[in-house]
This record gives structure tokens, sequence and C-alpha cells, in this order.
């Protein structure tokens, strides 16, 4: 039998997610970040709003067409069409992934941070139509989790670094207190599933990647051998 990875990826996503909920989300709430570490956090936490992103893979799939049809040369219209194929990648999973923690957030209406004296961990107020009660999972973090998932996917070599900064850069919304650690690691997950899904969706249609015995996705080759048909 191959390996079910996905099996024990989930395990962990809802292990991680009901362990900070009852560790770390009380003691949280109920303190307020140093000042530094605040500031830092409001430096980072910018990288997490999707607007920006949304724009860059656009221009990305936009380039990449354009150099596939005025280069010349068979390598570089390949590394175009790949680039662009990127773009699109990334620009379906961030948006795709973003909707669906905003339709979340708003199904569950969790309170946020600022709320926890008066409503505590465990308050939920679905569809209340206000922003303080919209804070589980994180839109900012899903975002987070989707973009360096889906670079861990398409680099694997280095995905230790994505993983890192994916977490760094997600918990900037600990640190300026606009959500619990759950929210975070909620968040994170929704982002890197649907970065995963996404990817098995693009290899299914023979795009950037390819589908291994397990049925995970592979990158393929950035530079393919331009002798082999449907390299792209």
């Amino acid at each position: 039998m191959p390996p079910l990875r996905w099996q024990a990826c989930l395990f962990i996503t809802l292990n991680a997610v009901i362990l900070s909920m009852m560790l770390f989300d009380a003691p949280v709430g109920a303190s307020e970040a140093p000042a530094p570490v605040k500031h830092l956090g409001e430096m980072l936490t910018g990288f997490g709003d999707s607007a920006w992103l949304i724009y860059t893979s656009i221009l990305l799939f936009f380039q990449g067409r354009a150099g596939y049809k005025l280069l010349k040369t068979a390598r570089s219209r390949a590394q175009a069409l790949y680039v662009s194929w990127i773009g699109a990648y990334l620009f379906t999973t961030i948006v795709l992934s973003g909707l669906l923690a905003n339709l979340l957030k708003r199904a569950i209406g969790r309170a946020r941070p600022e709320h926890f004296h008066d409503y505590g961990i465990f308050s939920f107020t679905p569809f209340s139509g206000h922003a303080a009660f919209e804070s589980f999972p994180s839109g900012h973090s899903t975002t987070v989790g989707a973009f360096f998932a889906a670079f861990a996917l398409l680099f694997p070599r280095y995905r230790v670094a994505f993983i890192i900064c994916a977490i760094w850069l997600a918990m900037t919304r600990v640190m300026v207190g606009a959500h619990y650690p759950s929210d975070v690691m909620a968040g994170l997950a929704l982002g890197a599933w649907f970065s995963l899904l996404t990817a098995i969706v693009f290899a299914r249609c023979g795009l950037l990647f390819k589908l291994a015995p397990d049925g995970w996705p592979i990158s393929k080759q950035l530079f393919p051998d331009m002798k082999k048909p449907g390299a792209l």
C-alpha cells in the first residue's frame, strides 16, 4: 500500500488546532504582547494581505503569456509558459482559499482576543456582520499558508525555509492581538491544504505538477527536456 501522507497531515492539523485552543488561547487573550513584540508584528503582518499577492500572481501570468508569444527560442518560451502557470496556480489557491476563509470566519463568528474578558475563548456569534466576531480562522494566516505551501510544493528543496517563514509571518497576527494562536493554526492549515488540493488538480491537468504513485503532487522540472511532448 502506498503511504497515505494526507491522513497523517490531517491528524496533525486537527490536533495542532485543538491543542492551541486548549493550551495557548486563554493565556494570549488574558495578556497583551510587549510593545517591541507588537511593533515587530505590525511591521511584518502586512505580508498576509492577499491583495498584493493577487496582483503579483496576475502580473506573473500575463507576463509569462506575453513572453510565450514574443520569445523566439523554445527554451525561453518554455520558461515563460512555466512562469505563467505559476501565476495561475498562485492566483487560484490564494483567491479561493481566501474566499473560503472569509466565509468560514463569518459562519463561525468567534470573538477576537480583544473581547476575551467579555466573552472568553469559546464565544461564537455566527453571521453577526461585525469584524470583532470573525476571528476563526485567520484570513491573513490562510493567505500566508496558501502562499508558502504553494512554493514548498513548487520548490521542495527549500520547503523547510518556507515553513519557517509561514509560521513566523502567520504568528504576527497573534503578536498584534488580532487573533488567537488556534485561529492562526487553522488559517495556516486551511491555506496549505488548499494549495495541496489545487496542486493535485493542476497535476491531473498536466500543469506544473505530476502525481507520485501515492497521489502526492510533485513539481515538474523548471527546464524540461524540450524533446518530450507535453513537458509542461
